[in-house]
């Protein structure tokens, strides 16, 4: 469950006939119009991004959405055990300049151009597989901070490298704003996560409230659930803060999609508002706000 939305379908494929890999018809083109299709929440940030950019952000989600969909897909464990260290392997074709796959040879260019470092990705992968190795039941809150620190800020090390911000600045951003975007996640998708017998609220807090065991739809239906999701929106309404400031403390113009992303701490507040008695009852960001984000972010000042 990373802090990207799934795509529709795979543009990976294997061939039949064992090592080699189809690149099929799918291209940079393919890959920034599947990304359009899923409808992103961070599609609008990457357009602001010039087009090399812009083309390197579309590889990183499809990556991102790979290996996503192996961890949440239907495959056995040891299935899943398979097909994720395969991808360790085309990470490393990828930085011995012999990349395989379609998204590892979309990755090549902005590998060079922009410095994105292998253990990111690798992290990606470490993230994954926590998933894809056993149903996480109530973690402590160092164990989400590591699930959080594999799945998002590692994402969002490579994305501020693609933006173009290589400051101590730019690498706060992503630890900050990370974390906060993975902790809305959470509070987002209680119901489709306990639907995989998932669940990501961390172990003091449930103990905190009173709240002992650890069986998803157990602690769904218990009564101080909102008590516990208000303490974890808090948690993340803490880094949402320090993401703002470490952005504000970056040049505007390479920081201009960070900014935008940054609206998705207005999913927050809508789930505040609506609470977490009536889990089904969905909660987005109404599109005349994404846009505002947009132009002000795209429009005003470089």
């Amino acid at each position: 469950m990373t802090t990207v939305e799934r795509l529709d379908s795979p543009i990976l494929r294997r061939s039949d006939s064992g090592g080699a890999v189809d690149r099929t018809d799918a291209t940079d083109d393919t890959i920034s119009l599947r990304l359009r299709a899923a409808g992103s929440s961070f599609f609008s940030a990457m357009q602001l991004l010039p087009y090399r950019r812009r083309e390197a952000m579309y590889a990183l989600h499809a990556f991102c959405r790979e290996v996503d969909d192996i961890a949440d897909g239907d495959a056995t464990r040891t299935l899943k055990s398979i097909l994720l260290p395969d991808w360790r392997s085309e990470i490393a074709l990828l930085y011995v300049k012999r990349p395989q796959h379609t998204i590892t040879r979309a990755l090549s260019e902005a590998v060079d151009l922009y410095g994105l470092q292998c253990h990111d990705f690798l992290a990606i992968i470490d993230g994954m597989e926590m998933d894809a190795q056993a149903d996480i039941r109530a973690p402590s809150l160092d164990e989400l901070d590591l699930y959080c620190y594999r799945v998002a800020v590692a994402v969002g090390r490579l994305s501020v490298r693609i933006f173009g911000e290589e400051t101590r600045a730019g690498e706060r951003v992503a630890a900050e704003l990370g974390r906060a975007l993975q902790l809305t996640n959470i509070l987002r998708d209680l119901v489709e996560d306990a639907r995989r017998q998932r669940l990501y609220l961390p172990r003091e807090i449930l103990q905190a409230h009173g709240i002992h065991a650890t069986t998803p739809s157990w602690v769904l239906a218990h009564p101080a659930l909102p008590d516990v999701c208000r303490d974890v929106a808090m948690l993340a309404e803490q880094h949402y803060s320090a993401a703002a400031k470490a952005i504000a403390a970056c040049p505007r113009r390479t920081m201009r999609p960070a900014a935008v992303m940054l609206h998705i701490r207005a999913l927050l507040h809508e789930l505040l508002a609506r609470g977490w008695k009536s889990l089904d009852e969905p909660v987005r960001i109404p599109s005349w706000r994404r846009l505002a984000f947009v132009l002000r972010h795209g429009l005003v000042g470089r």
